[in-house]
């Protein structure tokens, strides 16, 4: 364990958080101090920043134009589907925000509305967010493409004045109307919006105000041609600033509830202490801003900082090929990237040796932050050897909206181990605990739990209903918040998160996750990815099954029966006979979501003859299809 820097500053977010947290939201610009830093006044109700009043979009736009940053670009946006690139100083994104944001306060927008953003990765949808924060209503961005069914459930618990959409999405090989759903969900949806915004892009683009509805439609361009431009409106630090649902949710969705005070403070202390990115340098996060990776690491946390960040319309392979993010990194200059672990894998499996990466100039790239799924020590290695900086694996969850664990590359650069994502970030008490609540050793597996009050920027809340807060977070332990993860902290102090609860498999008894058990495999030569899950048995209760990509060069038909030999042995050797791994498939791809997260659930549920819950995030749904005939044929 570090005895400098982290050990210091982890120590006194601990023991002392109204100093530590009190001297970070020194960065952030305060209409009203706070009264209070934290607020344990209603346990478990924590509340950071108490009667602190402030506007995250002045703080992310207006005060950097002031001090003299107007010229430097915010934001570059990079879309290859649709062969478009464009650059947005800081001024000049102001003047978008502050006008859209009058044009929403034209249609009756005030503090504490909601407004629902269904866009793809457009500038637009950047600038509708820290609109809404300029006028203090509370944006709800819905992932692009999602169905009608899901749309009407976001509808319905956010209950939004205003819908903020765009005609189309853009994949590499289909164009998806987004209007058409957008209409399904408002049929299905109780509540209706006064007013539904279309962004109409020439790709495809929809009828708007054709229909007899109840709320009025109109086109992006004709409310912005008339605007006139919104000041900032002062709100509370404990104000809610954003919902964000949870992905893949079934039934009523869990709302996120996000704060202005805690997050700007939380996130524009996360920017330079972990991610070692400063004011003025550009900053590459590949997700999507309708995920808790785009709202806090392409939107907010750069622009509080003063940084430049890219909006990437664009996948990891494919659009063209698997130099994209290399290209990106090159022409842009980004000095760290973020993105998830799949994305990676993506690339090795399509240019397994890194071939595409000549010709670019990434001698400013100084980190690249992987989370969002397990970074196996397999594409870790891969990567590091490619790249040449250093490779961070960061674990965190939509709820907590920054990292719980990471190598603080900013703070005091660490020794990485492959498997973990690092140390404890400040403010975040970790403990692993047993069934009944104990502490377990170090080196030992158990629940992992974050103990009582969480640092600022985590959820404080879901969205108008604390008691699902607590009955599905705080009541298993007492004092802490559960975070659904298994896994363990090492003698170094170092985490590793092995799984889901819901992954750790019982074999005959023993506790084995699925992470440990994927890694050996993913060690193999020969595998791009892999998942295992685990699937009933009657003698040993469960047994695990893995599921393998192979990566190009190998070939499933002449070499497949070996390279699974190969596997169970490699389990048995690294994990023990104990795992039971007898069954490896080789599959032409695995299902996931679109922000990259593997289906175990879906593919355990296909595999123990149940009807499979299919998210409806899910990529691709035909891949779950091909896997069926598969998955079915289960060796006990």
């Amino acid at each position: 364990m570090s005895t400098g820097a982290y050990a210091a500053a982890y120590e006194q977010s601990i023991s002392d958080p109204n100093a530590f947290w009190g001297a970070a939201a020194q960065a952030i610009e305060w209409i009203t101090p706070p009264q209070l830093v934290l607020d344990d006044r209603n346990p478990p109700f924590y509340r950071w920043f108490s009667g602190g009043t402030l506007n995250t979009c002045f703080n992310a736009l207006d005060r950097h134009v002031r001090d003299g940053r107007g010229e430097q670009v915010a934001l570059y946006y990079d879309s290859p589907v649709t062969d478009t690139k464009a650059s947005f100083t800081y001024a000049a994104l102001l003047d978008q925000v502050a006008r859209f944001a009058g044009a929403l306060a034209s249609l009756g927008v005030e503090k504490g509305d909601r407004v629902l953003i269904y866009m793809p990765m457009v500038p637009e949808a950047m600038v509708a967010m820290l609109a809404c924060a300029r006028l203090g209503a509370i944006h709800s961005v819905v992932f692009g493409g999602f169905a009608p069914a899901e749309l009407s459930a976001r509808i319905e618990d956010a209950e939004p004045k205003v819908i903020v959409s765009a005609s189309c999405g853009i994949e590499p090989s289909r164009t998806i109307a987004y209007k058409p759903m957008l209409d399904g969900g408002l049929d299905r949806s109780t509540h209706k919006p006064e007013s539904v915004i279309v962004l109409q892009r020439p790709q495809l683009e929809a009828e708007v105000g054709a229909r007899d509805t109840d709320w009025e439609e109109m086109t992006w361009d004709e409310l912005m041609a008339d605007a006139e431009p919104a000041d900032c409106v002062e709100v509370a630090a404990t104000d809610p600033l954003y919902i964000l649902y949870t992905s893949g949710t079934t039934g009523r969705p869990k709302g996120i509830v996000r704060d202005n005070g805690g997050h700007a403070v939380a996130l524009r202390w996360s920017m330079e202490n972990i991610y070692d990115v400063h004011p003025g340098e550009t900053w590459f996060t590949a997700s999507d801003v309708g995920w808790v990776v785009g709202h806090s690491y392409i939107v907010y946390a750069p622009l509080l900082t003063g940084a430049t960040t890219v909006m990437y319309e664009g996948k990891p392979v494919g659009t063209p090929d698997a130099s994209a993010l290399w290209r990106i990194i090159s022409e842009y200059g980004a000095v760290a990237m973020f993105t998830a672990p799949t994305a990676y894998r993506a690339i090795k499996r399509e240019d397994p040796n890194g071939e595409k990466k000549a010709g670019y100039d990434l001698s400013r790239l100084r980190n690249v932050f992987l989370a969002g799924e397990r970074l196996d020590p397999d594409t870790y290695f891969w990567a590091d050897d490619l790249l040449h900086c250093a490779i961070v694996d960061n674990w965190w969850q939509t709820e907590t909206g920054w990292p719980i664990a990471a190598n603080m590359r900013g703070l005091e650069p660490m020794p990485i181990k492959a498997g973990s994502p690092s140390v404890r970030v400040p403010g975040y008490d970790v403990q692993v605990l047993d069934e009944v609540g104990q502490q377990c050793e170090r080196g030992n597996e158990g629940a992992i739990a974050i103990k009582l009050p969480m640092p600022p920027g985590t959820l404080p809340t879901l969205w108008q209903d604390d008691q699902r807060y607590v009955d599905g977070y705080l009541s298993v332990y007492a004092g802490y918040y559960l975070t659904g993860d298994g896994g363990l902290i090492d003698e170094d102090g170092y985490v590793y998160v092995m799984g889901r609860t819901d992954d750790v498999l019982n074999v005959a008894g023993h506790r084995l996750s699925t992470g440990s058990i994927e890694a050996a495999l993913a060690g193999h030569p020969a595998v791009a990815e892999c998942a295992v899950i685990g699937v009933a048995d009657d003698f040993k209760g469960q047994i695990p099954r893995g599921l393998v990509v192979l990566k190009g060069g190998f070939d499933a038909a002449t070499q497949g029966e070996q390279i699974c030999k190969e596997l169970v042995q490699r389990v048995r050797a690294e994990v023990g006979a104990v795992a039971s791994l007898k069954q490896v498939d080789i599959v032409a791809a695995l299902p996931k979501t679109r922000s990259g997260k593997i289906l175990r659930k879906t593919m355990r549920e296909m595999a123990d003859g149940k009807v499979p819950s299919i998210p409806g995030t899910i990529e691709d749904v035909s891949v779950l299809d091909a896997l069926k005939e598969t998955l079915a044929n289960t060796v006990h």
